[in-house]
């Protein structure tokens, strides 16, 4: 036997790495952390990093995510459009798209503010301020 640390699990050394990993992966799920995994150039995939450190970075990436994804369950109008989605999170420009392929099923009058300043905002980002009826 090799002189060192007395021997406190039965477990092999990576054994008991691995369930070190299981234990926080499952510690960060409980506090609704996931890990992301990006393919992007790696000058990018650096600034990103450094980016991540700053304090702001969580705020502005929400207002830019709010930007590019939009929520179909937020929207009620939307979601009766994209009744036949089933993913959560669309594209902005896929948004805007099924506004103008069915609009004639759109009440102007029954849109939330809300949702009219949504429509209001994916046109003049997408539609050059047009919507495409």
């Amino acid at each position: 036997m090799r002189p060192g640390r007395p021997r406190r699990s039965p477990l092999t050394r990576a054994e008991q790495l691995r369930e070190a990993k299981r234990v926080q992966r499952e510690r960060e799920r409980r506090a609704g952390l996931a890990a992301v995994e990006l393919r992007m150039p790696a000058a990018q995939a650096k600034r990103l990093r450094i980016a991540s450190r700053a304090p702001q970075f969580g705020q502005l990436l929400d207002a830019f995510l709010q930007d590019v994804v939009i929520d179909v369950h937020a929207w009620p109008t939307l979601r009766e459009l994209a009744w036949s989605r089933k993913d959560r999170w669309i594209p902005a420009s896929d948004a805007l798209a099924l506004y103008e392929r069915n609009w004639r099923f759109v009440e102007p009058a029954r849109l939330t503010p809300e949702e009219a300043a949504l429509i209001d905002r994916l046109k003049s980002r997408f539609g050059s301020g047009v919507l495409h009826a």
